[in-house]
């Protein structure tokens, strides 16, 4: 009975990895070409490697705030795509193209106005050898390129998450590979000017990160128009631009809140990040190590976590609650094992890690320990992510908007800055207990799922 309540059997992974192994795939490829990314800025010197760090934490922050966004109409997406009704899914993709534009208006006049103080929130005076003024060069000198990307990336996110809520997982996966591929390659040429390319540093990661934003959205929006008769959602998507009210309403009160989540949860995690800078640069050169190596490594979880609103928010569409909650308990389940094998093969070569990169000692030696730490934790993050998609997929997002973001603001920041300034703790002994604060959310999830407040059905 407990194998039976807990796992799946042959049918059920199968089920499960043809929707998880597509985005889990995709996100592989993205993240293991974003280390070698990491690598290649990092063989240009620490100040290079955590000035180029620092614009990738600021524009997480972005990127998450439309990914919110974009997840608030998604969740009517997947139900709506169970329901089987093409226009409701319409409205959503519509719905998706107002807000998507509003985030690339204000993202972009905030960076290009407040890049200065933004970028010296993580800039600190410590023992350490990092030349400040140099850092904050190359990061203004990389933000000032990577923008031009954010109109191409606004409208791939827009057109992949669709078909993925409506079971496409393959297109935005190949078409992910060859942006990466194409990041990749340029990255390579025009970082060390290779084959003829000028040698352009940071700069030149900046232009080929936009050159393959470009490459994917192209790709992206040529296989929609080549197969509009498969996506019947897209047919007359802007021949007019009306959303009913109801389902505007809806939405925003529904969605709304997972993009105030994924902003505050990215400033958050941004903010814990200016609470580890307080530590000297060495510390943001091994931080961004280890978060490009975790990155990586928690992508089974994360992959899963998504799959999770996938597959359940289908069953809720469909009114099979029962068949919701046993699906989702074996989910968690494979989410959480999964995590914690992978961990153990990250541990064990976490010293060599940092090796591969030109940088201090100490920045590796910080890497190291950061990697170990996290990995750590890594089942306790999993649970946490499945729980969060888990609660999200019935449109409980307010929950999920006090146990996530809330919840980062509330006690993983104050604790982060409190072990610095209070009890003037280093870095060695305040970073595994920032990472222990989330222990707190996963008994949240426990007993919110337990309760089902999630097993709702939010397109009737």
């Amino acid at each position: 009975m407990f194998l039976k309540k807990f796992f799946g059997d042959k049918a059920f992974y199968k089920m499960t990895l043809s929707v998880a192994f597509p985005i889990m795939l995709q996100n592989i490829i993205t993240n293991f070409v974003s280390l070698l990314d990491n690598i290649m800025v990092g063989a240009l010197g620490t100040e290079q490697m955590s000035g180029v760090s620092i614009v990738n934490q600021l524009i997480f922050v972005f990127n998450l705030a439309l990914f919110g966004a974009l997840s608030g109409a998604g969740i009517f997406t997947a139900q709506f795509f169970g329901k089987k009704d093409s226009d409701g899914i319409r409205y959503t993709v519509r719905y998706k193209v107002y807000v998507s534009t509003a985030i690339l208006v204000i993202g972009t006049a905030i960076f290009l106005f407040l890049q200065t103080p933004l970028i010296n929130m993580y800039l600190h005076e410590s023992s350490d050898s990092g030349n400040i003024a140099l850092t904050l060069d190359y990061a203004q000198k990389y933000m000032n390129v990577i923008l031009w990307g954010f109109l191409p990336f606004c409208v791939t996110q827009t057109i992949s998450s669709t078909l993925r809520e409506t079971g496409e997982t393959v297109a935005p996966m190949v078409t992910s590979f060859i942006a990466v591929i194409t990041n990749c390659t340029f990255n390579y040429l025009l970082i060390f000017g290779k084959l003829g390319f000028p040698q352009l540093g940071v700069e030149g990661a900046a232009i080929a990160t936009n050159i393959s934003r470009y490459v994917e959205c192209f790709i992206m929006i040529a296989y929609t128009i080549t197969k509009r008769s498969r996506f019947s959602y897209f047919k007359g998507l802007f021949k007019s631009f009306k959303i009913p009210r109801k389902i505007f309403k809806d939405i925003t009160i529904k969605g709304m809140p997972l993009l105030f989540n994924e902003f505050f949860w990215s400033l958050g995690m941004s903010l814990l990040s200016v609470a580890y800078s307080l530590h000297g640069i060495a510390v943001v050169a091994g931080y961004s190590i280890s978060a490009t190596v975790m990155n990586l490594a928690n992508i089974s979880f994360i992959s899963l976590g998504a799959s999770i609103g996938i597959i359940i928010g289908k069953h809720l569409g469909a009114n099979e609650f029962e068949k919701a909650y046993d699906t989702d308990r074996k989910l968690i389940t494979f989410s959480v094992l999964l995590s914690i094998a992978v961990s153990i093969i990250v541990i064990a070569i976490s010293d060599q890690i940092p090796l591969l990169y030109n940088t201090t000692q100490q920045a590796k030696d910080y890497a190291a320990y950061f990697i170990k730490i996290s990995a750590a934790f890594s089942f306790v993050h999993a649970f946490a992510n499945a729980s969060y998609f888990t609660i999200r997929s019935g449109g409980k997002t307010l929950i999920t908007f006090l146990m996530d973001s809330v919840f980062v603001m509330v006690f993983s920041v104050p604790v982060a800055f409190s072990l610095y300034y209070m009890f003037h703790l280093d870095i060695l002994a305040a970073f595994p207990i920032i990472q222990a604060v989330d222990i707190i959310k996963v008994i949240i999830g426990m007993i919110l799922i337990k309760k089902r407040v999630w097993l709702n059905n939010i397109v009737e």
